[in-house]
């Protein structure tokens, strides 16, 4: 349901691409249940809180690549950071929740964004995103201050529910379709200035470029009251 970029249900057949991604934020933000629903089309109220690091794998085709992401879930809690900033490496893709009714968890996204940067590849593609719109009456961090943040850290930005499944897909269709089109931008370049350079398939020993900057993706999320 995902839009552009030919985001659909993988074929069977070889993986092209191996993205892997992790989703960072406070404890009790959404992670896992983003998680969930993306990989599993699962939501469970009853979810409890990730311990140290796991991860969950999805995969999909993208323009007739067979890409499989690789999406770790990254415990929230201050007694994991330790352990979970290994993880970051080698990360090409990131999805930094809050929760849109504490403000708190965004206000501790700078500090996630800089830890991130300081363990991550420094082109790593990124995205904002803000958890729980379902709780809208509950709003305590306005769009524009999220919006705001994005564009400053030049940063991708889309409001979900992971409950009501709003926007879930679409973030990581962004994500995804973005980190393809950059290796995609790198490999033509690489092979167009070195001949004998054939694993475009492999993100080993690869550095990630983002031409241009970012772009932000400001998303009006339709509420929904009744389930």
């Amino acid at each position: 349901m995902a839009g552009g970029g030919g985001f659909n249900a993988a074929s069977s057949g070889k993986v092209d691409y191996v993205f892997k991604v992790v989703l960072i934020g406070d404890s009790a933000v959404g992670k896992s249940q983003l998680l969930a629903r993306f990989t599993r089309d699962e939501f469970s109220l009853d979810s409890k809180a990730t311990i140290g690091v796991e991860f969950q794998t999805r995969t999909l085709v993208i323009d007739d690549k067979n890409i499989k992401a690789q999406i770790w879930d990254t415990a929230g809690q201050e007694r994991y950071r330790a352990v979970t900033s290994a993880y970051y490496r080698g990360a090409v893709g990131a999805m930094l929740v809050y929760d849109m009714t504490k403000r708190e968890s965004f206000d501790h996204i700078p500090r996630w964004l800089e830890e991130l940067r300081a363990h991550a590849d420094k082109n790593i593609v990124i995205i904002l995103i803000g958890n729980k719109t379902d709780l809208e009456d509950q709003r305590s961090v306005p769009m524009e201050d999220a919006k705001e943040f994005a564009e400053k850290e030049e940063l991708f930005f889309l409001e979900t529910s992971a409950l009501k499944s709003t926007n879930v897909e679409n973030s990581f269709n962004t994500l995804l379709t973005e980190i393809f089109n950059t290796v995609n931008k790198k490999n033509l370049a690489s092979n167009g200035s070195q001949g004998d350079s054939n694993n475009s398939g492999s993100m080993a020993g690869k550095k990630i470029v983002i031409p241009g900057p970012a772009q932000v993706t400001p998303t009006k999320t339709t509420m929904c009251c009744s389930s």
